[in-house]
């Protein structure tokens, strides 16, 4: 009886530790998560059908079936599950092997000990003492490392991460300004803090020089999906605070960079990211969006996993003495959105953006309030996606229409590589040019965890009446390293 009750007991580590250390192999430390652990009470069970998450196809059922029904020292967390699928704390297992312990005690006051059960016990302790010792130095060496690494750390509460990109953009069909090969890069250095687990706090260093893929004057092409600023100074892009209000609704205030697509969900623009052209981006975001230097909220409100509602406004703040101080009501230039989102609906990614605009965009001679409707669609195969997206625009004097439409294959000839190519026509905010129009072909390959090269071909019509040349045909290769 004995024996069988150190083998169910040697079994049940075993599986939570395999299986907690196959997720944690598998898992990246992307999101910032909870820094303070609150105290478990666990539940005593009597029987292995009340913890919900044990099937009777788990290799371990019949360890943990054992020691619940035969010797009632396995607990369960309140909400009956035993999460057999991640790491085990000390905590946790001190708990279970103290209820096991004390069964064993009684067993020995009551009978004592059979002299076959004294031998068998010996013999697992004696066939198990390397694996035992092997798991002793894993947690002393887990037990120093973490002890170097709350030694070292940045921040109890702030995690450190950075990005450089560098673009080298070759013209084969040469467009003026664009006759030569250029370089443009941007580095970018992110604080996000968390103090509960569930918000974050972000602020954005960020430095970056040059731009390709313009088509001239007022950027008709849209330029570098990751161009940024000039000469390389350090600005705060980014100064926001993302905050939930219950289960359902997250809030985001900010004091600096969040318009026009940061208010609302990714989903629908699979090409935005791994893209080297903006346009990847979905233009009519930014064309006919107020500027991203202002303060702004934000609302994502779930009505369930799959149906979310965004809400975003951003007052710009251009400073200087005739507008010094940021507008929140009727500020100069200002932009509101609403987008509806099914996402993650099977194949199905689709969304409805409402968008209005005070005032012009960088750039652009835009007239004074703008509406924006639009639809985006992704349909995501897993393998494979087909994406696209249709805007129309009026504002005073004209209206504009834009699309763009493509297509993606996931794991292309590489693990983790993603290949698109997509193309439309872009916004316009004159009256007298017509729509520009690029095509963009990539190819997303990650080198490494911290390494990712991007070759592309890129085509663009900047559609500008009366001009010699509209066309050029730009190779671009991007390198990003992340940490």
């Amino acid at each position: 009886m004995v024996k069988l009750l150190w083998q169910s007991l040697l079994a049940v580590p075993a599986a939570v530790a395999v299986s907690g250390a196959a997720i944690a192999a598998e898992s990246q430390p992307l999101q910032v998560g909870s820094f303070d652990q609150e105290p478990i009470q666990l539940a005593q069970i009597t029987s292995v059908s009340e913890l919900t998450d044990v099937l009777p196809s788990d290799w371990a059922f019949q360890a943990l079936q054992s020691l619940v029904e035969n010797y009632g020292c396995i607990q369960g967390y309140p909400d009956r599950t035993f999460r057999g699928q991640r790491a085990l704390t000390r905590f946790e297992f001190a708990a279970g092997l103290n209820a096991c312990l004390d069964v064993i005690a009684t067993l020995i006051a009551q009978s004592g000990i059979d002299p076959e059960d004294l031998a068998a016990i010996r013999r697992l302790q004696q066939e198990f003492q390397a694996e035992l010792a092997t798991l002793r130095g894993r947690v002393d060496a887990l037990e120093a490392e973490t002890a170097t690494l709350r030694a070292q750390q940045f921040s109890t509460t702030t995690k450190l991460r950075g990005e450089a990109v560098f673009n080298l953009i070759t013209p084969f069909d040469t467009l003026a300004p664009e006759t030569s090969t250029s370089v443009a890069s941007r580095a970018r250095l992110n604080f996000d803090t968390s103090f509960s687990g569930r918000d974050r706090l972000r602020i954005r260093l960020q430095a970056g020089d040059g731009n390709a893929i313009t088509g001239g004057p007022g950027n008709p092409l849209g330029g570098l999906a990751t161009a940024a600023g000039g000469g390389f100074n350090v600005d705060v892009t980014t100064f926001a605070y993302s905050f939930p209000l219950g289960n359902r609704i997250n809030a985001t205030v900010s004091a600096r960079g969040n318009a026009g697509r940061d208010w609302v969900n990714p989903a629908t623009r699979p090409f935005d990211g791994p893209s080297v052209a903006n346009a990847g981006r979905v233009q009519f975001y930014d064309t006919f969006g107020s500027t991203s230097n202002g303060a702004g909220v934000g609302l994502n409100i779930a009505f369930t996993d799959n149906l979310i509602l965004d809400l975003g406004y951003t007052a710009s703040n251009p400073g200087g003495a005739t507008n010094p101080a940021v507008g929140i009501a009727a500020a100069r230039n200002q932009s509101y959105i609403a987008q509806l989102n099914l996402v993650n609906a099977g194949i199905l990614n689709l969304a409805a953006a409402y968008l209005h605009s005070d005032g012009a965009a960088a750039g652009f001679a835009v007239p004074t309030a703008t509406d924006t409707f639009a639809g985006l669609v992704n349909l995501n195969f897993g393998g494979f996606f087909i994406a696209g997206h249709g805007a129309f625009t009026s504002f005073t004097g004209g209206d504009d229409f834009s699309w763009t439409a493509g297509l993606g294959i996931n794991n292309f000839l590489v693990e983790g590589a993603r290949f698109g190519v997509y193309g439309g026509q872009l916004p316009t905010a004159s009256l007298v040019n017509s729509n520009p129009f690029l095509v963009e072909g990539y190819w997303q390959v990650p080198v490494s965890r911290f390494l990712t090269i991007t070759p592309a071909l890129i085509y663009g019509d900047r559609g500008i009446s009366g001009a010699a040349d509209n066309s050029g045909f730009w190779g671009a290769l991007r390198t990003t390293f992340q940490f």
